[in-house]
């Protein structure tokens, strides 16, 4: 997690947070906390860090600037807290955990505010923010994200509002653009997907990652997403032009309407296709086929892989 001064503050299953100053390297301070660390975060207006322990499922309050404990408070949750992040107004934290439940930690009463019991049906491994602090999105082992709206508790009759069908395997991480018209998620079965927070559906699935997908973020203009995974590799994704990603899937269609994807053989770019269609007739993409007066009769090359 960053800081408003350009520190680094790491948490480590060594049981330590640290504080780096980005310009030397250098260590500014640790604290000792016990447990194994799971998450930290810094609050943004640079003062605090707060961090969650597995040892009597804790978070920490630490003073940004010195690395003292302001406060410890302990059972916080019933099981392992998976991740903790500070409101953009720094005045809130929000925990999950293998509990299946959210917390919000209220930092001028210094007490929880708000607990919610999630329709998820598995481990929550993540959360995040839009940037009004008004929406928190939640990440699960269940294969799902769900949306709750935290400042007017409309969730409390109708629920969070559940995003699926956009991972095939358990989500690991979540992040939105700062207009918070993207969501961006990663998952453990090594793919990104991107949402359209309006629609509320998948429009992209990015394919290339060999393990899983351990963290996401997308840059202030929504044109390039990064993604961090287990096969030690970091990816920067242009999807602004997507049609340029290898192995790019439009999942709106593809899945959600029962289309197949195909491989042009003119200009070679991927296309879809609805499986109603005759596709023994279709070799090419509408583009050029439309340069053409007559269609091929040739056998369609086979799907694109999916690996």
């Amino acid at each position: 997690s960053l800081s408003l001064s350009l520190r680094l503050v790491t948490a480590s299953w060594d049981q330590t947070l640290n504080a780096w100053d980005l310009e030397t390297g250098k260590i500014i301070w640790t604290a000792a906390q016990g447990g194994l660390l799971t998450s930290c975060s810094v609050s943004g207006d640079g003062k605090y860090v707060v961090s969650s322990s597995d040892l009597e499922n804790a978070i920490c309050l630490t003073s940004a600037d010195t690395g003292e404990r302001l406060f410890h408070i302990k059972d916080h949750h019933k099981s392992t807290i998976t991740r903790c992040r500070f409101d953009p107004q720094s005045q809130h934290v929000a925990s999950v955990s293998e509990d299946r439940t959210i917390k919000l930690w209220d930092l001028v009463s210094t007490q929880t505010t708000l607990s919610i019991n999630s329709t998820h049906t598995n481990v929550i491994s993540n959360c995040c923010f839009t940037a009004n602090g008004r929406y928190l999105c939640t990440a699960s082992w269940d294969k799902t994200l769900q949306l709750w709206d935290v400042q007017t508790g409309t969730f409390r009759s109708h629920g969070g509002l559940t995003l699926s069908k956009g991972h095939d395997g358990s989500v690991s991480s979540c992040t939105f653009s700062e207009d918070a018209s993207v969501l961006v998620s990663g998952a453990y079965d090594r793919t990104v997907a991107v949402w359209d927070m309006e629609a509320l559906c998948k429009t992209l699935e990015l394919k290339g990652h060999v393990d899983w997908v351990t963290d996401v973020a997308i840059s202030a203009d929504k044109k390039w997403v990064a993604s961090a995974s287990k096969d030690t590799t970091v990816r920067l994704w242009n999807i602004e032009h997507s049609e340029e990603i290898p192995c790019v899937i439009e999942t709106r269609k593809a899945q959600g309407m029962g289309y197949r994807i195909l491989k042009c053989e003119e200009c070679g770019k991927a296309f879809s296709i609805c499986r109603l269609e005759n596709s023994d007739l279709v070799t090419k993409c509408v583009f050029c086929r439309l340069k053409t007066a007559t269609r091929s009769h040739l056998q369609p090359p086979p799907l694109l892989s999916m690996n």
